[in-house]
């Protein structure tokens, strides 16, 4: 199983595998649309809870706490169930923990309700994207880019059903509420449909709270680069393009919207790319045109300049998370642990990020705190390299071609120097 490292090398039938990429696709879309739910509902539960922005601002640590904390007991629940099992069962665990938080009387309940949000979404997210590797390898070709994909989509349509229902004005425990079991019967229905991969029996069981390896933190850290840079664009571009270039309301809020489109599009379209060029190749071009991005932003002196610049920044850096989790994956004999450990790290990048460029910006200005942004889009360029194939998962990959899959470009390329 995915979980301890040990992989079964009978393949399933080509429909089989078909089936199973759809329904961890599914499982990506459903675990997006949770998050994109909650989101558009925080002002009913501050408003709910009666607590102010500093309070909320705590509370809304607490899923990152909790994620954080959780991760690394991934692997060892995918060891104990098997690995579909893990993942039927954290899956549900976070659709259903959505509704917790609106029914929160108050902060002493809501950052509790807020940790047990993050923990179940910590561990599902290393869950499904372990087995997204294991499909992948089992494909032979790159599908880790379009399931992230649909992750996006997801959350955009998760943020619109929870938009409509904030504008009609419904109490968001219904609306939460129905929109958990919803979630969490399609997210039962899709991992009947995924890989069960199996280990063996005798198999060493992962430690209950384990460490991330070496190449974990490696590749954890072009995932930060990429993760600080999707932060800071999502929750500080709108303030840039108004306090910076005097921008309208609407405009600036439109285009937080265009770079989640403009990801979220990239994403979908990535593996066709990745496939042509390999792996580091496409995170390489990714970090000269993020880098681009960020440096227009840094020089517009008109909106539709910085508009464009936050867009490259979104196409640049779309796939870099997805190809860290499928580095992560084939790094060592351990995928979950090092999934965990580079999950861990881009999440915590995603907590520090908008922080960092507030900071930054109180102390000089908005220019300079992206500047930061545009210097670690460029170490994209220089770290890509750690995102190349290990010779066994070359092996894995030529073996699906053989079976009439097609073998990813990044498969060609000789390993890199063990870090």
């Amino acid at each position: 199983m995915v979980g301890n490292g040990a992989r079964n090398d009978a393949s399933p039938p080509a429909a089989a595998l078909r089936r199973a990429r759809w329904a961890i696709a599914l499982v990506f879309l459903v675990h997006g649309a949770v998050t994109g739910s909650f989101a558009t509902r925080v002002p009913w539960i501050q408003e709910h809870t009666g607590i102010g922005a500093g309070h909320l601002g705590v509370a809304l640590a607490f899923p990152a706490i909790g994620a954080s904390l959780a991760m690394p007991l991934a692997g060892r629940i995918s060891h104990r169930f098997g690995t579909r099992t893990a993942l039927r069962g954290l899956l549900a665990l976070w659709t259903l923990s959505l509704i917790l938080p609106a029914l929160s009387p108050g902060l002493y309940a809501l950052c509790p309700a807020l940790l047990l949000y993050g923990a179940s979404a910590g561990t599902s997210d290393v869950a499904m994207n372990a087995l997204g590797v294991e499909t992948e390898d089992r494909l032979g070709r790159p599908i880790m880019s379009g399931l992230h994909g649909m992750w996006s989509v997801g959350a955009l349509l998760g943020s619109a059903a929870g938009t409509v229902a904030a504008h009609a004005g419904t109490d968001a425990r219904l609306h939460l509420g129905g929109t958990a079991l919803v979630l969490t019967a399609a997210g039962a229905w899709a991992c009947g449909g995924v890989l069960d991969p199996r280990g063996t029996a005798d198999g060493p069981a992962p430690p209950r709270f384990a460490r991330p390896p070496k190449s974990a933190l490696v590749i954890g850290a072009v995932g930060f680069c990429a993760v600080f840079a999707e932060g800071a664009s999502l929750d500080w571009s709108a303030v840039y393009l108004r306090d910076v270039l005097g921008t309208g309301a609407g405009p600036a809020a439109a285009s937080t919207t265009a770079f989640a489109c403009t990801m979220a599009a990239a994403r979908l379209a990535g593996d066709r790319v990745v496939a042509r060029f390999g792996a580091v190749r496409t995170v390489r071009c990714g970090g000269i045109l993020a880098t681009a991005g960020g440096l227009l932003v840094v020089a517009a002196r008109h909106p539709v300049a910085a508009m464009a610049g936050f867009a490259l920044v979104g196409l640049g850096i779309a796939v870099v998370v997805p190809l860290a989790f499928a580095a992560a994956g084939r790094s060592g004999p351990a995928p979950s642990q090092a999934i965990a450990g580079v999950a861990t790290i881009t999440y915590a990048s995603g907590l520090i990020a908008p922080s960092t460029i507030g900071g930054i910006a109180q102390a000089t200005s908005l220019t300079i705190s992206f500047a930061l942004v545009t210097a670690l889009a460029a170490g994209l360029i220089v770290g890509a390299r750690v995102l190349r194939l290990p010779k066994h998962a070359v092996s894995a990959a030529a073996a699906g071609g053989r079976s009439g899959a097609e073998v990813p470009a990044a498969a060609e390329a000789p390993a890199p120097p063990q870090p």
